[in-house]
C-alpha cells in the first residue's frame, strides 16, 4: 500500500487509538498534572508522525519517528506509575502497554524501511 498522506501510516492509526484510550481511561483522574502529562505524551506520538511525514527527507522523517517512539515510551512508563498508584487497574494497564508495544514495533519497522529507500512525494 502506498502511503500518500500521514493518515495512511499504520503507526499513526494506532497512535490515534492510543490517544482515545488514554483520554477515556484518565478522564476522571483529579491529579491534573499526571493526567495532562500522559495525555500530552500520547498526543505527541501521533503528532510527531504527522509532522515528520511532511518534512522533506527521510532523514528528517526518521528523526520525528524517533521522537514519537520516545513519547510511546513515556506513555508506557507513566502507565506503570498509574498502575502503581491506583489510577488504573491491571486490565487498563495491560491494554495501554500492548498498544505501546504495537506502536513501537510499527515505528521501528517504518524507520528500517525509510532507511533503506528514498521516499518520493
Amino acid at each position: 500500500m502506498k502511503i500518500e498522506k500521514f493518515e495512511d501510516i499504520e503507526a499513526w492509526k494506532e497512535a490515534r487509538k492510543l490517544v482515545k484510550d488514554i483520554y477515556s481511561s484518565f478522564q476522571d483522574i483529579k491529579d491534573y498534572g499526571f493526567r495532562d502529562q500522559i495525555q500530552r505524551a500520547a498526543i505527541s506520538v501521533m503528532s510527531n508522525i504527522s509532522e515528520g511525514f511532511d518534512r522533506g527527507s527521510n532523514k528528517e522523517f526518521i528523526r520525528y519517528l524517533v521522537i514519537s517512539r520516545g513519547s510511546v515510551s513515556e506513555v508506557k512508563s507513566l502507565s506503570y506509575a498509574a498502575l502503581d498508584i491506583g489510577y488504573v487497574d491491571e486490565q487498563i494497564f495491560k491494554k495501554i502497554s500492548e498498544q505501546c508495544l504495537k506502536i513501537s514495533n510499527l515505528l521501528n519497522g517504518f524507520i528500517r524501511y525509510l532507511k533503506s529507500t528514498d521516499r518520493k512525494r
